[in-house]
């Protein structure tokens, strides 16, 4: 085998040929088998659904390990370094263990290729080092991240869990998914397996009856919050967000307006878990809350002027950025942001920009590094299309820029020492803007 010390895992796992999205189960399922299993040792909370995962994910792992359990954390994509995407305990792998892990998948993959031709993508090869390194390290739990849709995603090749969780379910990869959120909401709940209880948010009402027909058929719990009971108190400040859940009260670094109701979707799970035999106390479940974190959420990054990077990359996401800032700078749209903005050529970018527009000051566009990038030329067009349409084509500029790091330099110019610049469209530019600053 390789000298670890010279193998560098990274290169590996990214060559090029293998970063596709092609859902199907069989390669994942021959690759675990060829690695005996990994899985079958580990226990999961298994989270799917469109907007919310990585939040509701990290509020999770975060009460589990506040209860005194060694948990586990899979998510994709990774904000800041490949090795977060593969956690245990809020650490990251550590380079020498996902070398190790990842010697211990090639030789497998190498023989599924070699046997059927085909060989395993990126993701699936790993979710494949995520399974082998949480056997190793011994993990009691593990919170696992639906990459994409669900019931063909690489990571539902697990046989049960001991709770399923749908996030927010709307549309986004409707080329892969399904053009309705019913078809969506159908793979999404993909992951429901016999006899595990979900807790799902409380859907639209065509996902709802997609998700509720597929827990009766396969004789599962349901459980839904009802957000009646959350009440949450004004934003104080860029610090700091509470909130009370059943009448206990809470605190969250997580600021967007969004997150108290992703805690309690979190907490819904939490009391599915206890129902399981997991032991969660009510501190632990507070302190989980308050120790979360999540990068690229709403994330307060800068001063003078307030600088915000928001991760949400399709409509859904947008309508809850300018919900935060509503909520951050009060009122409801008063054109005093200037906005860095890229985002990826297959999603509803136009929708994306009418949710900000009654923020717009200015815009800064790039495009992401991604061969899915829009460019930034196309995505300025579609800025001022908009623009036209409300009337407001004289009044708001739109900057093409060449980079991310560009687009939030000179957001952060216009704004000025007093105002707020915020950097959101896509998961993919948040290290390259985080970098910039």
């Amino acid at each position: 085998m390789e000298d670890v010390c010279r193998f560098d895992p990274v290169a590996w796992i990214n060559t090029p040929r293998w970063q596709t999205s092609r859902l199907g189960l069989s390669r994942m399922v021959d690759l675990l088998e060829r690695l005996g299993r990994p899985q079958d040792d580990l226990r999961f909370v298994h989270v799917a659904g469109t907007n919310g995962k990585g939040s509701v994910c990290a509020y999770l792992a975060s009460v589990l390990q506040a209860a005194g359990y060694k948990v586990g954390l899979f998510t994709s994509p990774f904000i800041l370094c490949f090795e977060e995407r593969i956690r245990v305990n809020g650490e990251n792998i550590r380079a020498e263990e996902l070398a190790r892990a990842v010697q211990a998948v090639r030789p497998a993959a190498e023989a599924v290729e070699a046997d059927t031709g085909d060989h395993p993508t990126e993701f699936e090869l790993m979710a494949a080092v995520a399974f082998e390194h949480f056997r190793a390290v011994g993990c009691d739990i593990v919170v696992l991240e639906v990459g994409l849709g669900g019931r063909l995603d690489a990571t539902n090749v697990i046989d049960a869990s001991e709770a399923s969780v749908i996030c927010r379910i709307g549309l986004d990869h409707t080329d892969l998914l399904g053009d309705t959120v019913a078809a969506i909401a159908g793979e999404k709940a993909g992951i429901v397996k016999p006899g595990c209880p979900v807790a799902s948010w409380p859907q639209e009402r065509e996902a709802m009856a997609i998700i509720e027909a597929v827990a009766a058929e396969r004789g599962c719990e349901l459980v839904v919050p009802d957000f009646a009971d959350l009440n949450v108190e004004a934003l104080a400040g860029a610090a700091l967000r509470r909130f009370s859940w059943k009448g206990r009260p809470f605190e969250t670094r997580l600021l967007g307006s969004y997150q108290p109701f992703n805690a309690a979707l979190a907490l819904t799970a939490a009391d599915v878990l206890c129902g399981r035999g997991w032991a969660i106390s009510d501190e632990a479940a507070a302190s989980g809350i308050a120790s979360a974190r999540w990068p690229g959420r709403f994330e307060v990054v800068g001063t003078s002027p307030l600088t915000i990077v928001d991760g949400g990359h399709n409509p859904q996401g947008a309508e809850a950025l300018a919900a935060s800032l509503a909520d951050l700078l009060g009122g409801e749209g008063c054109a005093s942001v200037d906005f860095a903005l890229g985002v990826l050529a297959d999603k509803d970018y136009r929708a994306m920009v009418r949710a900000v527009m009654p923020w717009a000051r200015s815009f800064s566009v790039y495009a992401p590094r991604s061969p899915r990038a829009l460019a930034a030329e196309e995505l300025a067009a579609c800025v001022r299309k908009v623009l036209g349409e409300e009337g407001r084509a004289d009044d708001v500029p739109v900057r093409v820029c060449s980079a991310p790091a560009d687009a939030l330099s000179a957001a952060r110019a216009a704004a000025g020492p007093e105002g707020c610049a915020v950097a959101f469209g896509t998961l993919y530019a948040i290290a390259d803007l985080m970098a910039a600053l």
